[in-house]
């Protein structure tokens, strides 16, 4: 897929006044005609490559100041802000928050700062909270790091032959560090552990070939890119140390997967399988959950793939992870899990894959039809140990080429309803429904009992 055009008209006006210039000036500085520098003030023109280029040469401007919309997660960032039941009978749709967004920018900046600082108060102070919506900020897309794990991939030759055996010849020749696997009665409460004194890195005996390999590329990610990830966390500004620990580790791990999943190859992979699971997890050596993380990530500048949505979830369907990436999917916002999504039916068929196209009740300006697909996963790595459900989740629309949309229905009319949990849907006649819609008028008959647990009005 190819990335979008750029739109940044009112970065590139602010530019000129700053400047002191004229449109005529400043047209003259860039070698294009003023009326078409108007066209771009005012978003009727993309900027094109050659101009991005003139604007860095001739004003020392950093180029990422004009992708502005980042800084709040662009319009899917805008888009599930606003999908709060707060602002649902606004109507405010997705093509008018583009138009807000494309036209007073710093004005959705302010409001997306207002918003998450109107947060309740623990909420704000959840280190969990507070690492996600910096991961969210990027659209957990890291590309300088992407890059560099892609070029040491190259350079290990990972696509040429094990990548655990290559791995760990890293670990050994540029650190000094043997690979000890040991038995699980020695390492009870742990799956990796650096053991300086005796140069080794032990590995549980319990974790599956895709988890130890995972581990020796995580090990040298904290070797060799400590210094970058640590200033991407303190560029965060996390006022918690807890937070910046969470967010350097899920970084880490992001390292971890771009090695073992390189950008490029694999989004070749994708797109010639037709994002086809199974394949992807054989051909590069990877478990379902591992996976999931790396489809979350392919926003890649002229080189995206399809933007996917994950989540792990327990039995009592509470989010441990949840990563919307570029997916604008404001589903994962809810505290709950709707009870009809087929996540929770994944627990019933451990290890079978749960294809369900669903419709979000309340979506707002964000997406609401989705394809989803749902399997369990033992948790850390080893039998046993724990089990959750991962879900995958991609909008319908997009999911046409899709080797498992193949066998499914993607009209709207045919995708199961679904809401933010029970407390936040509005969805009528649901005879799962646990509580009432928060501010529902609920009704009571005296000469009938209905069939549904809750009735209830506007």
């Amino acid at each position: 897929m190819d990335s979008a055009a750029l739109f940044a008209g009112p970065a590139l006006r602010r530019l000129r006044k700053r400047e002191g210039l004229t449109q005529a000036a400043m047209a003259a500085r860039l070698s294009i005609s003023p009326s078409y520098l108007n066209l771009i003030e005012r978003n009727q023109r993309p900027l094109s490559g050659r101009v991005v280029i003139k604007i860095v040469d001739e004003f020392d401007f950093d180029p990422r100041a004009l992708r502005e919309d980042e800084a709040i997660g662009g319009l899917d960032g805008l888009a599930r802000r606003m999908s709060d039941e707060r602002f649902a009978d606004l109507g405010i749709d997705r093509d008018e928050l583009a138009e807000f967004l494309g036209a007073a920018p710093q004005a959705a900046a302010a409001f997306a700062r207002l918003y998450d600082s109107a947060m309740p108060q623990d909420r704000k102070d959840d280190p969990i909270a507070a690492a996600r919506r910096e991961i969210e900020r990027w659209r957990n897309h890291f590309a300088d790091l992407d890059t560099a794990a892609e070029a040491l991939a190259d350079d290990l030759r990972l696509s040429r032959g094990d990548t655990y055996a290559a791995l760990a010849e890293r670990l050994r020749d540029r650190h000094q560090l043997a690979i000890r696997i040991l038995p699980r009665e020695v390492m009870p409460d742990s799956l990796r552990r650096l053991d300086l004194h005796a140069r080794q890195l032990q590995i549980n005996e319990m974790l599956d070939p895709a988890s130890r390999t995972f581990q020796l590329a995580y090990q040298i990610a904290t070797l060799e890119y400590r210094e970058d990830v640590t200033t991407l966390a303190a560029g965060a500004s996390f006022t918690d140390d807890t937070a910046r620990t969470l967010y350097e580790r899920h970084v880490y791990g992001y390292v971890a997967a771009a090695l073992i999943m390189p950008y490029g190859r694999f989004l070749r992979a994708c797109e010639a399988t037709g994002y086809d699971f199974a394949v992807l997890m054989r051909r590069f050596g990877v478990g379902f959950e591992q996976l999931a993380h790396r489809l979350t990530t392919l926003q890649r500048v002229g080189q995206r793939g399809l933007p996917f949505f994950m989540a792990r979830i327990d039995r009592a369907g509470q989010f441990s992870k949840r990563f919307a990436g570029a997916s604008g999917a404001s589903i994962l916002e809810a505290e709950d899990s709707c009870p009809l999504w087929d996540v929770h039916l994944a627990f019933e068929r451990p290890g079978t894959l749960c294809v369900q196209p669903v419709m979000l009740d309340g979506a707002g300006a964000a997406p609401a039809h989705w394809l989803t697909m749902s399997r369990t996963v033992d948790g850390r790595g080893a039998a046993g140990a724990a089990r959750f459900a991962i879900v995958l989740g991609v909008e319908a629309r997009l999911a046409s080429d899709l080797t498992l949309a193949r066998q499914v229905s993607l009209r709207p009319d045919d995708a199961q309803p679904v809401g933010a949990g029970c407390a936040r849907c509005h969805i009528a006649q649901c005879a799962q429904r646990s509580l009432p819609p928060n501010g529902a008028q609920l009704r009571f008959s005296p000469l009938t009992r209905g069939s549904i647990p809750f009735e209830f009005g506007g």
